[in-house]
């Protein structure tokens, strides 16, 4: 039965790449994020961390690094919350209905979206942080080739974790849902407050209370710590604090995005169990 899995992930492979202005877009948005906003935003920041130096011996980090793990960050949360439309299109032409009559077991649906989902996120971080490099994000300094290639692989560890958890809530959502419109403005209620309630763009430090306790439950939050401790290190400063990541706090991110992931999978399970075709 594997071959019905690998049809489903090669299907949505295909069509990621066969749409080009789907695939620029999504490697293009990021990058203007950085070469925009980055550097545009940057020279300001970095003008108000002079006020407060650094400690002795600790790595002073510019905003441009900074924020350049939360746009891999971003661009894995928008690409998985995407994943469920293709789900939308299945159930519009009827393709749902004969993968669901096929002998092919449900879970390999959920399956294939999934690794293809986890496959476009890693590609795309993986361009981002080339790109970033190139317009001077410091990310893996002090890293030899060896330490560097291992940083990465723990970035896109965290990255397919985080992007399977979101295309299983995509997929649960979308297997609710009877349009695009649905589905899309549904996504744009999601994304942006996740967004801008975790520390992709600045600290949670300063954060009122409110906003703290929901970066706290926030997966994007975790997800971008551990971006910053592979990409920047474990102790650096930047926006005027001082950052440690002991081993204990990465293996908390990483168990929070495991916790969710396991909740969202159980509710694209029970999506698709009881999925109904008019």
């Amino acid at each position: 039965m594997a071959w019905e899995f690998s049809t489903v992930f090669w299907r949505d492979m295909l069509r990621f790449v066969r749409f080009r202005s789907l695939l620029i877009s999504s490697l293009l948005q990021p990058a203007i994020w950085m070469a925009l906003f980055g550097i545009a935003m940057s020279s300001n920041f970095n003008r108000f961390g002079s006020f407060a130096p650094p400690p002795p011996g600790v790595t002073a980090v510019g905003y441009l690094t900074f924020m350049a793990a939360g746009v891999i960050a971003m661009t894995s949360m928008f690409t998985s919350l995407s994943g469920g439309m293709s789900l939308i299109f299945d159930k519009t032409f009827g393709l749902m209905r004969e993968m669901l009559a096929s002998p092919m077991p449900r879970s390999h649906l959920l399956a294939g979206i999934g690794l293809s989902g986890v496959t476009k996120a890693c590609i795309q971080s993986v361009i981002i942080m080339a790109f970033g490099l190139l317009i001077g994000v410091s990310f893996f300094q002090d890293q030899s080739l060896p330490e560097a290639l291992v940083s990465v692989m723990g970035i896109l560890v965290f990255v397919g974790v985080f992007s399977l958890g979101f295309l299983f809530l995509s997929s649960a959502i979308a297997l609710k849902q009877e349009s695009h419109e649905g589905m899309q403005g549904i996504i744009t209620l999601l994304s942006m407050p996740l967004f801008f309630t975790s520390n992709a763009l600045y600290p949670v430090e300063n954060f009122p209370t409110v906003l703290k306790a929901i970066a706290v439950v926030n997966p994007l939050t975790y997800l971008v710590t551990g971006i910053r401790s592979f990409a920047i290190g474990d102790h650096f400063f930047a926006f005027g604090h001082e950052y440690c990541y002991t081993s204990g706090d990465i293996l908390l991110a990483f168990g929070a995005l495991c916790l969710f992931t396991l909740v969202t999978f159980t509710l694209a399970w029970h999506a698709v169990k009881h999925v109904v075709l008019t």
